[in-house]
């Protein structure tokens, strides 16, 4: 056999490899990530910390990603990504102990945290199992969450309880299909960096935590 045909054989191995190594590592990171994340909301909760203005949770949560992915292949990537998840982290400690004070709290929070888990490890697993291409969700994931942020932005100021429910079912079905997006291309670009993949599939489990405790605590009544 000559070396052009062993050499063009091992190119699909090499990229099947590479992308397995591109999985592991976001998986790896993004758990630890989590890991840290809950201890600071833990943190945020045990010191009685209160609730940052809505105008710094947005542009921090919206802004320290470009930074992240601008540096994404410095070793500096790695420790801004904790900074990230941590300060993420400790901002959601003080909203979660405001759910937690409403009567039905501790249910809203759990069922919030449990439908989560189950909505991200299915969908993920559904589009590695599947190997499907869901590149196609990309724009209207980009438009929706446009939409979405000028109605969550608008709804500060109307405080209309419909639209809140309206926007939380939005925000959640965005999400999933963001989380069936990034896993997508995990699998199927080959410039995926594990970094920036962990920072987007963490965005999309804290905002789907996030509006799935709202929806649950408006079912209840206690919103």
């Amino acid at each position: 056999m000559s070396t052009e045909h062993v050499t063009a054989a091992s190119r699909p191995a090499e990229g099947v490899l590479a992308t397995n190594k591109v999985i592991r590592n976001t998986y790896m990171l993004l758990s630890m990530t989590l890991a840290f994340s809950a201890v600071m909301a833990f943190v945020a909760m045990a010191v009685g910390a209160q609730p940052v203005h809505w105008l710094f949770m947005l542009a921090f949560f919206i802004g320290f990603p470009f930074l992240i992915n601008y540096l994404r292949n410095s070793i500096w990537s790695l420790p801004l990504v904790f900074v990230f998840t941590g300060v993420m982290g400790y901002i959601l400690g003080p909203i979660i102990g405001m759910y937690l004070s409403l009567p039905n709290g501790p249910a809203v929070v759990g069922s919030a945290l449990a439908s989560t888990a189950l909505v991200f490890v299915g969908l993920s697993a559904y589009a590695l199992i599947t190997r499907k291409d869901f590149s196609f969700l990309g724009g209207f994931v980009f438009v929706g969450f446009l939409v979405v942020l000028a109605a969550i932005i608008a709804n500060i100021f109307l405080a209309m309880p419909a639209l809140s429910l309206a926007i939380s079912s939005a925000v959640v079905l965005l999400v999933s299909a963001a989380i069936l997006w990034d896993t997508s291309r995990m699998v199927h670009d080959g410039e995926a960096n594990y970094v920036v993949m962990t920072v987007s599939l963490y965005a999309n489990i804290y905002v789907l935590f996030l509006h799935l405790m709202s929806l649950y605590a408006m079912l209840t009544g206690d919103n």
